[in-house]
């Protein structure tokens, strides 16, 4: 494998919807470059991409994984990423290496949820995109309504530079309409086509899209806007130039056709993909630097840097950490200085992935995306370089859990090997977190939703022989308080020797949501020493952390520490710790406390006609519609949920829809749970924790 510089890479990660097709136009592309020698189908299981056990037996990948084409004298990486909202967050992660975003999109559903969720990552990192329309051999393949689609929920210089050949099941080619030729594939799946005229029946379409073409490219520059004015049209060079001037620009999107599962199109996708999408020395990353922002280009004259994208906890190898080198050059068995962590790192073999099988390297230069194996201590979003270079990347926000389920082991004394293995799964999937429950003692695994919990669980099981039961969700409630008012706490306790003594006075008061915790030093006059006060702070914070009414952290509050009083002697931390908890618990007895639920945002996407049905169901479970918007057939309900109302809702959507509906959702924000179910869920929670003290006792 040779060794490419920038200007001869292309960093491609394929966006879009679950079920649009992007493993197997992965599969494809593979196949065409002649990287592999077997088509391999989704169907089968038998994709480069999507290797993991579970990926195989969903059908839907599940996390991205990278494989590479070498095409026409350069080096495509392609990142296949998830278009499940679960897993949304990988693909972030993906975005942040890319160049540029290939949006691919299901041409009988057109654009769906998580393809606006994508298209509006890309849109904030600026990448340009080129829009593969795919499956357009499926029943209800529609290009003029895939594109509406697009128009209205992406951009309105989304812009085809390919016409479909047929439709539906007479799919069979596509007509270049750069070039105006047509080109012909064969339905045997090899990938091979002829090139030729223009067919009759299509010229009268061609050239007129071939029109609108050149006058969006003219329009999205002075230059050849003038030059369109005087001529009535472009040269086909100055076409080639302005789209891919426009597209790298981010004013205009392309649009190609094709059929990933009966390769039709693919070798014209990717010879669009050299022509109109950069290259990394056109595509400078942005970085910090001394505190301020700024950007790193991919060249080998500037010094080694190299961003962490994501980590894979592999069971043989161990800790397998994917990069990006974004400018410099590094070489096998050298030795490069940590930024993030502050320490020195040894980098061992480095290696190019296709899909799971490593090909070693000795080399990798700016702009490539690459692998090693057993690095100590670097993780995700780490930066990696020249110790005295000042350059470092943005870290990864990733999202926060929204779901907790209790789990517990199958086997006695597993409990610390599932310790161990989920240390390892946090690494490669920040947005799962592992816990235990203070008040009662259950492990508990939250992560974004009922499928990303399930498959972490089978991935406990596959990769580390760990089987554990799943218990109900727990709804993350959060306590607070609604009237200010003042507190005192004070901890004597006398002893034989020295005794205890902690006094302190406090003031609370309500804060807006999500501004979490407050804690302000006030005391003037040393009538608490200073050495003391972080003690009446950690009190305090212990304190929230196990609630007043049920349980559930204390939020939104400010702690205002105005005076108390000490012991000479007999005054110490732990004093001052027990009396901030102290003045806590006084506090909470007049604030007025209240429970607080995770109310998440909704989008329903089905036919039209269960619109009505799912609208009644959603009011039925405390929703507030927001909105709802008609895209061709398919029907959007956006609206306002608490999370407790949708536990059930995957279950319900599939049946009411007859699984042709799907949703997503994330957390919105906090808002008081109505009186007469607090008293509930105050009592579930007070019940389970005397069941916990009777078993323990």
């Amino acid at each position: 494998m040779r060794v490419y510089d920038a200007s001869g890479l292309r960093n491609l990660a394929l966006v879009g919807h679950s079920g649009a097709g992007k493993t197997q136009l992965t599969s494809a592309i593979l196949y065409d470059a002649h990287m592999v020698n077997r088509f391999g189908q989704v169907d089968e299981g038998t994709t480069v991409t999507d290797f993991d056990e579970e990926e195989i037996a969903r059908k839907h990948t599940l996390s991205a994984s990278l494989a590479y084409a070498e095409w026409n004298r350069h080096k495509i990486n392609l990142i296949d990423t998830p278009g499940i909202g679960n897993f949304l967050s990988d693909t972030r992660a993906a975005l942040r290496v890319a160049d540029a975003a290939l949006v691919v999109v299901d041409a009988v559903a057109g654009v769906m949820v998580s393809t606006e969720k994508v298209w509006a990552v890309a849109e904030e990192l600026g990448l340009p995109r080129l829009i593969v329309l795919n499956r357009l051999d499926r029943d209800r393949a529609s290009l003029a309504r895939s594109l509406e689609s697009l128009r209205e929920a992406c951009s309105r210089t989304v812009i085809p530079i390919q016409l479909p050949i047929g439709e539906e099941h007479d799919f069979r080619g596509v007509i270049d309409l750069v070039s105006m030729r047509a080109l012909t594939f064969e339905t045997t799946g090899s990938g091979g086509f002829t090139e030729g005229e223009v067919p009759a029946a299509l010229r009268e379409a061609a050239e007129g899209a071939r029109t609108a073409l050149i006058e969006m490219v003219a329009e999205a520059d002075e230059r050849l806007m003038e030059t369109f004015f005087e001529a009535g049209t472009l040269t086909q060079d100055e076409l080639v130039s302005g789209l891919r001037a426009a597209t790298l620009a981010g004013r205009i999107y392309p649009l190609v056709c094709t059929s990933a599962t009966l390769n039709i199109g693919i070798q014209p996708l990717l010879d669009a993909t050299l022509a109109y999408l950069p290259s990394p020395a056109e595509h400078p990353l942005r970085a910090s630097s001394g505190g301020g922002e700024t950007t790193r280009t991919a060249s080998e004259r500037e010094p080694a840097a190299i961003f962490v994208w994501k980590t894979i906890a592999d069971p043989f190898a161990g800790r397998i950490t994917m990069f990006r080198v974004v400018s410099g050059a590094l070489k096998s068995d050298t030795t490069v200085y940590n930024k993030t962590r502050e320490h020195e790192e040894r980098i061992g073999h480095l290696e190019l992935l296709e899909g799971k099988t490593p090909a070693p390297v000795p080399e990798m230069k700016a702009g490539d995306i690459g692998a090693v194996a057993k690095l100590r201590d670097t993780l995700t979003a780490d930066t990696l370089g020249d110790r005295h270079d000042p350059v470092t990347f943005p870290p990864i926000k990733f999202p926060e859990p929204v779901l907790a389920y209790a789990i517990e082991p199958r086997s006695r004394g597993d409990e610390e090997k599932i310790s161990s293995a989920m240390h390892r799964l946090e690494e490669e999937d920040p947005t799962i977190h592992y816990s235990r429950d203070a008040q009662t003692k259950e492990l508990l695994l939250a992560g974004q939703g009922q499928l990303h919990i399930e498959v972490t669980v089978a991935k406990l099981k596959r990769r580390f022989g760990v089987e554990v039961n799943l218990k109900p969700p727990h709804i993350p409630y959060r306590e607070t308080i609604t009237a200010a008012t003042e507190a005192h706490g004070r901890h004597k306790k006398q002893t034989g020797g020295h005794g205890q003594f902690g006094d302190c006075k406090i003031r609370v008061q309500p804060l807006p949501r999500g501004s979490d915790f407050e804690f302000v030093d006030d005391i003037f006059g040393g009538s608490i020493p200073r050495q003391f006060i972080p003690a009446v702070e950690k009190g305090i914070q212990d304190a929230r952390q196990r609630g007043y009414l049920a349980g559930y952290p204390m939020v939104d509050f400010r702690v205002s520490l105005f005076d108390g009083s000490f012991h000479a002697v007999d005054s110490n931390e732990l004093s001052f710790k027990m009396a901030g908890s102290l003045a806590f618990k006084d506090a909470m007895s007049r604030a007025r406390p209240t429970l607080l639920e995770p109310v998440m945002d909704v989008e329903v996407y089905a036919p039209s006609d269960y619109a009505g049905d799912l609208m009644g169901d959603l009011n039925g479970r405390r929703g507030r519609i927001s909105g709802m918007d008609t895209r061709g057939a398919t029907t959007i309900i956006k609206a306002k949920v608490p999370m407790a109302e949708m536990l059930s809702y995957e279950q319900f959507l599939t049946s009411a829809t007859s699984a042709r509906g799907s949703y997503h959702m994330e957390l919105s924000h906090y808002e008081e749970v109505p009186a007469h179910l607090q008293t509930k869920i105050i009592a579930a929670a007070k019940a389970e924790r005397e069941g916990v003290e009777v078993e323990e006792a």
